[in-house]
């Protein structure tokens, strides 16, 4: 049968776009249905590059990383904060919409403006903002939607100062009281970037431990840091309701029977995959709960010619893990012969103050496995780079075999960790361990050479 594309793609995010231009570089023909005004989804517009770009300027405007080390009093001026660092994500947002049409464009992909629905296995119709549907056929289809904010029902996002992890990104002037409910990744990042502004800031978290998949020693430096910062922890705490009192503050009301009031209120536990007005039903596939599609290690769904990946399939939802599964999936799709998995070792980097990074086992995952092992360790501050930098907290954790001393594990708490962590990812990848650390010559000075002394310490234990 003679389609009218090889591949369409719903979505194009970091998922989609990736999928879609490989698919072009080997010569497909390929369209991209999206629905928003600008390519990029949540990664460009409302989430990974926005808060990050917003976290920079707020450590810029508050010269919070160096104003320490030369005795100078930085005066933020809070009026101006606020339209500074939208100034800038918007900046940074279209350089990066710019990127995306310009590696479309140069592999010949077609973007289709509107929202996309399965009639069919190989059939969607587009609803275009201002036209009539039509529909276009693909031999296969892409599925990369993403995910939203999960909003429940009893917190009242109509009032404009209580906010979801999208809205958050439009906030038109600094809290002076900030309540963030849920310590998760996003919860923990923005909370950060607020009390590094002189917002003062609650942190609310339902579970004991915050951040619980990360290991614990370098969670409780995280903890540690937050609490320099002015921010308020409650664990094993929920909201029992939400609510204005009057024009000036909300009211939140906690289980364990605190009563908080300030000025904004921002909700962030949880995401949903963006799969419900799909159609899905039409072609046989199912989502959970949260809006995932179950795929296999291809990323094909039920059906065989549709293929899902990025945030709609849940776990792990990282914007660099959506785009490799993307190459994985086109390359199956069309036999391509190229990219068959992706790596197993995915890196986890958390933006708060100060970052947080790791891949492999953390230290209660190596000792559940059974394998022997020793931990080395180094504090970046202690690094001569360190000291010309100013790092007041950071910390560098190795988990090493006994018996080969290979790398399991790598963990980094402090400035630059996310960069940071990609030395251990490499050796793990390429099989090496702890004497590949004492082998190596670092640049002199930088922080990279706290690998040399995590592994020094290393040793030191092994014999």
């Amino acid at each position: 049968m003679a389609w009218d594309y090889d591949l369409v793609v719903l979505g194009s995010g970091p998922a989609g776009e990736k999928g879609a231009v490989q698919a072009g570089y080997f010569g497909k023909k390929v369209a991209v249905i999206e629905a928003a005004p600008e390519p990029g989804g949540a990664c460009v517009h409302t989430g990974t590059l926005p808060s990050k770009t917003m976290r920079e300027a707020a450590l810029y405007l508050s010269g919070h990383l160096g104003r320490h080390i030369y005795g100078l009093t930085v005066a933020l001026d809070r009026s101006e904060a606020t339209p500074r660092m939208l100034s800038r994500k918007d900046a940074v947002r279209s350089l990066e919409v710019e990127r995306i049409r310009a590696n479309l464009d140069r592999h010949r992909v077609t973007t289709l403006r509107g929202r996309g629905r399965f009639i069919d296995a190989n059939t969607l119709e587009v609803s275009p903002p201002d036209a009539a549907p039509f529909r276009v056929t693909a031999e296969k289809v892409l599925v990369a939607t993403g995910s939203s904010p999960n909003r429940p029902s009893d917190v009242p996002f109509e009032d404009p100062s209580i906010d979801d992890s999208d809205e958050i990104l439009q906030i038109d002037r600094l809290p002076d009281r900030m309540i963030v409910l849920g310590a998760g990744v996003i919860g923990c990042e923005y909370a950060c970037m607020f009390a590094a502004l002189g917002t003062k800031v609650t942190l609310v978290e339902g579970r004991a431990d915050v951040l619980p998949f990360v290991d614990r020693e370098i969670a409780g430096e995280l903890v540690r840091a937050m609490g320099e910062l002015g921010i308020e922890l409650l664990t094993t705490v929920k909201h029992e309701s939400v609510k204005r009192v009057s024009a000036d503050a909300l009211r939140v009301v906690l289980s364990n029977g605190h009563v908080w009031e300030g000025d904004r209120v921002l909700y962030c536990t949880g995401r949903n995959g963006n799969t419900r007005d799909l159609g899905l039903e039409n072609v046989g596939i199912a989502a959970d709960k949260r809006g995932a599609i179950t795929v296999d290690a291809y990323y094909r769904t039920s059906v065989p010619n549709v293929y899902a990946v990025g945030d709609c399939i849940g776990f792990p939802a990282l914007a660099s893990a959506s785009m490799e599964q993307a190459r994985v999936a086109v390359v199956h799709a069309f036999a391509l012969g190229y990219k068959k998995a992706i790596g197993t070792l995915i890196p986890y980097g958390l933006y708060t103050i100060p970052e947080v990074s790791f891949v492999g086992m953390t230290e209660a995952e190596a000792t559940a496995s059974g394998r022997g092992f020793v931990i080395g360790r180094a504090k970046l501050e202690d690094s001569a780079r360190g000291k010309i930098q100013g790092v007041r907290r950071g910390l560098l954790k190795l988990i090493v075999a006994r018996d080969d001393r290979t790398l399991l594990g790598v963990h980094l708490v402090g400035d630059g960790a996310a960069d940071l962590v990609h030395i251990g990812q490499a050796i793990m990848t390429a099989g090496g361990g702890v004497d590949t650390l004492i082998e190596m010559v670092f640049n002199h000075p930088t922080l990279s050479e706290t690998y040399k002394y995590a592994a020094y310490d290393a040793l030191g234990k092994l014999a």
